[in-house]
């Protein structure tokens, strides 16, 4: 039950035991919430609180639900202390009536709430945020009876709406600068992501330029090598002798590698359009694998695959996929030592809905300023290589949505293709080849 409000403010029966002085309130001025010294702020609050009244104790204290949390005292307190139930405490009183309440224990009444122990008085006034809302109290409390003249109360009030705007402009100003975090953090994202689409449109329009400047170039450059081809042709025929023989059979295999080079180039320029298929990518690999025993590369050679799932599906292209392990797999087999063995595995990758092919070779180690290059044209680390290979597979994964990389080490190269799936059953098998 609350006090009888015409005992809240008793008639004074002894002075104020400290002059009001207003210097007390302009100290005020020179703190900031801002700075983040918001509870040397209320702790000055408190002290001036505790000198004007003369308190054994003085406390500000804030309510959220049924719980009060005392942020600042006079006096030291544990962290445990920190804490209370509102329920049954006169700081429920003071935020329930919204009004100040002066309590002294010659009261009859007093004894109705929870009140510290060695304590006799009683000034509680409540924290009133501007729409009203009453947020907490300044409480004071004295191990004596007490009474204090309305113009002090009056003076305490006007201490806890400087302490109440403090508080709630606090709150303001980190709400504002946790908006702007987040503002900031999504204008990053959108600036990455627009960035990302507009070099994707750039790349898009370079290919597509190259596309047609390549299409042009091939175009010339094949009806002569196809003339030059059907004169060797005929060379081979009326030439018999063996020097005359080697020569032809030279320019020949020369001018099938530039056919070959020409054809990848003009298939590197060109759109990647996908016909896309549900494959079940354990089963493809698995197909993959001994379709590369049978290449000529891998001839002394073995490739050992290990799958982890027996039912996991893609939505790919199988005839371009096909293209990439194979190419994958030669270049992988052409790096090791006869005898040796190329190991593919089929695992989980860390996104949940993807999955990686693996495929490893323990041949010499690429040097590492290479790397980042591998999968840009023309660049090769065989003596007659294209260059093109891994960057056509590249650009093949990367129009599935997935992504391509290339580790080395002085344990081998390790090829790793990682892709989006549909979904997935666990299982073990090995296949070795």
């Amino acid at each position: 039950m609350l006090p009888d409000q015409s005992r809240s403010f008793l008639s004074p029966t002894h002075p104020c035991p400290t002059p009001w002085n207003p210097a007390d309130m302009e100290c005020l001025t020179t703190l900031s919430y801002r700075s983040g010294d918001l509870s040397a702020y209320l702790t000055e609050i408190v002290r001036r609180v505790n000198q004007l009244l003369g308190s054994d104790w003085t406390i500000i204290t804030l309510c959220d639900g049924g719980t009060g949390r005392i942020v600042v005292s006079s006096i030291d307190l544990d962290q445990k202390d920190a804490s209370f139930s509102l329920h049954g405490s006169l700081a429920e009183v003071v935020v329930q009536s919204g009004r100040s309440l002066l309590l002294n224990d010659d009261l009859p009444d007093w004894r109705n709430f929870q009140f510290p122990d060695s304590y006799r008085g009683y000034l509680g006034i409540p924290l009133r945020a501007t729409d009203q809302q009453v947020m907490g109290t300044i409480c004071s409390f004295q191990r004596q009876p007490r009474q204090f003249e309305a113009s002090v109360i009056k003076t305490i009030e006007s201490f806890a709406t400087r302490a109440a705007i403090a508080i709630e402009n606090y709150r303001l100003y980190h709400q504002q600068l946790q908006f702007n975090e987040q503002l900031s953090q999504a204008i990053a994202i959108s600036t990455a992501e627009l960035k990302q689409s507009q070099e994707k449109l750039i790349e898009r329009e370079r290919l597509a330029a190259l596309g047609e400047f390549t299409a042009m170039i091939v175009h010339e450059i094949r009806n002569p090598l196809t003339t030059i081809q059907m004169g060797l042709r005929f060379a081979q025929k009326v030439l018999t002798t063996d020097i005359d023989r080697q020569r032809l059979d030279l320019a020949v295999s020369e001018s099938q590698r530039l056919t070959r080079l020409l054809q990848e180039i003009l298939y590197y320029a060109k759109p990647q359009v996908l016909q896309r298929t549900n494959i079940n990518i354990s089963q493809f690999l698995a197909d993959m694998m001994c379709c590369g025993q049978q290449l000529p590369e891998a001839a002394e050679r073995s490739i050992h695959y290990v799958q982890a799932f027996s039912e996991i599906e893609v939505i790919a292209d199988p005839d371009k996929l096909k293209q990439v392990f194979l190419n994958l797999l030669r270049n992988a087999l052409e790096a090791i030592a006869p005898g040796d063995t190329v190991r593919c595995w089929l695992t989980r990758d860390t996104r949940p809905d993807w999955i990686t092919i693996r495929l490893h070779n323990g041949g010499a180690p690429i040097p590492p300023e290479l790397l980042p290059q591998l999968t840009t044209p023309f660049c090769s680390t065989k003596p007659m290589g294209t260059g093109l290979g891994l960057a056509i597979s590249k650009r093949i994964i990367v129009a599935h949505g997935g992504e391509l990389e290339i580790t080395s080490s002085v344990s081998g190269t390790t090829v790793s293709v990682h892709l989006p799936i549909m979904g997935y059953h666990e299982f073990a098998l090995t296949i070795s080849s």
